[in-house]
Formats: structure tokens, sequence, C-alpha cells
């Protein structure tokens, strides 16, 4: 029973260990704050780049679209700095209101006074402020759920995901269709308000290691053989030192840390190898094999099924055996389906590849992150998740350029396999670790 006047809704912790995640009405508040985001980025990026393509000439709409990906990228580590150094919930709340306030804003000034003038800074801010709320929000599941409970909530992280691609650009076209790209960013700025509404209302617990009061003997007693900081770190001297001395402390302990930096390479070399398979690979792919625009939505809806499929199937099961051993030899399917898919020679076949390479690599990446956030210490649990935000979403377009100058100078085929090869190595480099290879999630 609990103590009069408070309820067990009221303790995170005794919440989290009571019901599995998939029950647990704090963490699928997290999870529709989560979806709500996405759809409304995704909204908000349609209604952004119509209006540059609308607005101006094709330079001055990718200046437009750089303008954003471009602080994304260069800032999101130092996002993971503020989520440690702040606390992630804080750093949440104030980075979705801002998004709200920004979109709000700029739906006002389109349809009073169109221009390429405000969709720049518009950009601009967005960009900066997403480098802030992506480490932040994805730092939170290890706070509201079991650790058992992490290979779960990732998951259903990739489903909600999968979901909200499919749901925006319907919503999107929508909104464009009853007021033009006012109405799709008033759109976006309605759903960012709502998931800021949800994200209010989760609760936070500690993570082990938080608030238990005990200081390292010595500087050497900090970090243990995995390269894990004991409980005082976080506290000694932090007011004192600067952002940058925190990000090259948060680098230094992923790479030092015997689990979290072979994870993170693996990650490394697998978001690589999918760049171009996952993107401008398809297109180019698509267009030179006859198959069309048809075709090209047939490969994505396969990849973007074959990845719901992945979180679904680790939502059921919340835990797979060997999770580090698995996402190894899964990424090696993934490597030899994705060198294969430049040299299928029909559309069928290139579709059942796209969705093996979405199955194979949305559960290794599912497990992966949470392999990854289970083992962070709390102190570095927002700079981790930053490095995996910043391979995820942050370098990706900036590779775009690189990735089709690549096909035009030599060909689908040689790029395909040189992505494979990359695919591969992340297998391998998983394979070779000892620690990657015996890592297991909590019961």
């Amino acid at each position: 029973m609990a103590p009069s006047g408070q309820s067990h809704a009221a303790d995170p912790e005794r919440t989290a260990a009571a019901l599995p995640a998939h029950r647990d009405g704090n963490v699928l508040r997290w999870l529709a704050a989560y979806g709500l985001s996405v759809i409304g980025d995704s909204i908000y990026f349609l209604a952004l780049s119509w209006s540059a393509v609308r607005l101006g000439d094709p330079t001055e709409a990718g200046l437009v679209m750089a303008a954003g990906s471009v602080p994304r990228a260069l800032l999101m580590l130092g996002g993971g700095v503020v989520a440690d150094r702040f606390g992630p919930r804080r750093v949440v709340i104030g980075s979705d209101l801002v998004r709200c306030l920004a979109v709000l804003t700029a739906a006002a000034a389109v349809l009073v006074a169109p221009g390429l003038w405000l969709l720049v800074p518009l950009a601009l801010v967005f960009g900066v402020v997403d480098a802030l709320f992506m480490p932040a929000i994805g730092a939170l599941p290890p706070r509201i759920t079991t650790a058992g409970e992490l290979g779960r909530v990732q998951g259903m992280r990739t489903v909600s995901t999968r979901l909200a691609q499919v749901c925006a650009p319907p919503l999107g076209g929508l909104a464009f269709a009853l007021g033009g790209p006012s109405a799709a960013f008033a759109a976006a700025g309605v759903l960012f308000a709502v998931s800021l509404v949800l994200l209010l209302l989760v609760r936070l617990g500690p993570l082990p290691g938080e608030g238990a009061g005990k200081t390292p003997a010595s500087p050497e007693a900090d970090a243990d053989a995995a390269g894990r900081p004991g409980p005082g770190a976080r506290k000694t001297g932090s007011v004192a030192r600067t952002m940058g001395a925190d990000l090259l402390d948060g680098l230094r302990y992923a790479r030092r840390h015997r689990l979290i930096g072979p994870l993170l390479a693996v990650r490394a070399f697998g978001d690589l190898g999918f760049i171009v398979p996952l993107n401008i690979g398809a297109a180019l792919l698509a267009d030179a094999r006859g198959w069309g625009a048809a075709g090209l939505g047939w490969l994505f809806s396969a990849f973007g099924a074959g990845a719901a499929l992945a979180g679904l199937l680790v939502t059921v099961r919340g835990r797979l055996p060997r999770a580090g051993l698995l996402q190894s030899l899964l990424l090696l399917v993934a490597a030899v389906c994705c060198a294969s898919l430049a040299v299928v020679p029909t559309l069928a076949a290139a579709v059942a590849a796209m969705g093996m390479v979405g199955l194979s690599a949305g559960v290794a990446g599912t497990l992966g992150s949470a392999l990854i956030q289970t083992a962070a210490d709390p102190a570095y649990l927002g700079r981790v998740t930053s490095l995996l935000m910043l391979m995820a979403v942050g370098l990706a377009p900036l590779m775009y350029p690189v990735a089709g100058a690549a096909v035009s100078l030599w060909g689908l085929e040689p790029v395909f396999a040189v992505c494979g090869a990359l695919v591969a190595a992340a297998a391998l480099v998983g394979l070779s670790s000892t620690a990657v290879r015996g890592a297991e999630l909590p019961d």
C-alpha cells in the first residue's frame, strides 16, 4: 500500500518497476510526444522545402535547407553537453517551446509577407534548437523505465518513428491543400505544442548512480575497467568546466569505454554505409533501372515496413538474447543486401532486398541503442546520446552531395558495393570486440 496521500503513479521508479513499458502510461506519454514531434518535424521540412522552391531558384532552395542541417550537425554534440549539464527534461521542454513558437511565428509571417528573408533565419533557428532537442529527448528513456525495459522502449520508438513518417506526408498535404505553406507551418506548430504538453506530464526517475551521495576516493577511482566514472564525477568541478571541456570529457569517456566505444564505431560505419542505399542511391537506382517514381515508392515502403517490423519484434519480445552478437550478425545480413541492391535484375528482387535491409538494420540499431543507453553512466548519458543522434541525423544530409558525386564518377554498382563493405566493417568491429560479443540486455 502506498502511504496516505501518495499514489503509485506519482513514483516513476515504482511505476516503471511494476509495469512493462508498453503498459506504462508514463512511457506511452513520452512515446506519443516523440511521435508527434517526428510528424511535426516532417511537416515542417515539407513546408520549408516547398516554400523555398516556390520563392527562389534551386540554388537558393538548397541554401535554405543547408541553413538548417549545418548547425544541427555542428552543434549536436554541444546539445548533449547541455543535456548533461542542465538535465534532459529542462532542455527538452525549453527547446520544444522554442520550436513551437518559431514555427507558429513563421506561419503568420508567411501568410503576411512570404519571402526567402524569413526562411533562412527560420531554418537556422530550427537547426540550432534541433541540436538541443534531439540528444535530450533521446536521453529520457533510461529515466522513464527500468534497464530491463530499454530494449522494448527502443523498439516502440522505432515503430512510432515509422508510423509518424507514414502519417506526416498526407497530413502535410492536407494542410497545404487547405491553406498553403502557412497552414503547414501552423500544423507543425500545433503538433509541437501538443508534444510539449505531453512532455510536461512525463515523470522522470533517478538513474542508478544518481543521488547516491557517494564520492570516489581519488581521481583514479573515478573510472573502472570499463571506463565508467564514479557517481561523483558529474558534480566535482562541473560548474568550473567550460562547455568545450565537458565535450572533450564526454568524447574521451565514450572512446575509452570498453562497450560504448566499439558500439559507437559500429554505428558510425553502419550509418555511413546506409546513407546511399536508403536516400539518394535509391532514387538514382529507380531512375537508372526505369522503375520510375512508383518503383522508388516501393523501395522506400519496403524499407519502412522492414524497419517497423523490426521495432515491433523488439517491442513484443522486450529482450533478445545475445544482443551484442545478434546485432553484428544482422549487420552482416544488411551488408549483403545493401551491396546486392545495384545488381539484382528486377524491381521485386530490389524491394525484397530493401525490406531485409530495413528488418536487419532495424533490429541491429534498436539493440545497439538499448545496449549503449544501458551501459552509459548517468553523467554522460546526454553526450553519448548526442553521438548517436549525430551519426543518425546530423551527418547524413551533409553526405548527400558526396554520395551523388561518387555515383556520377563510378556508377551505382561500385558505390553500392562500397556501402555494403562499410556495413560489413561495422559488423566486423562488433564481432572483433569481446565486450560487444558478450553484451546482454538486462532481464
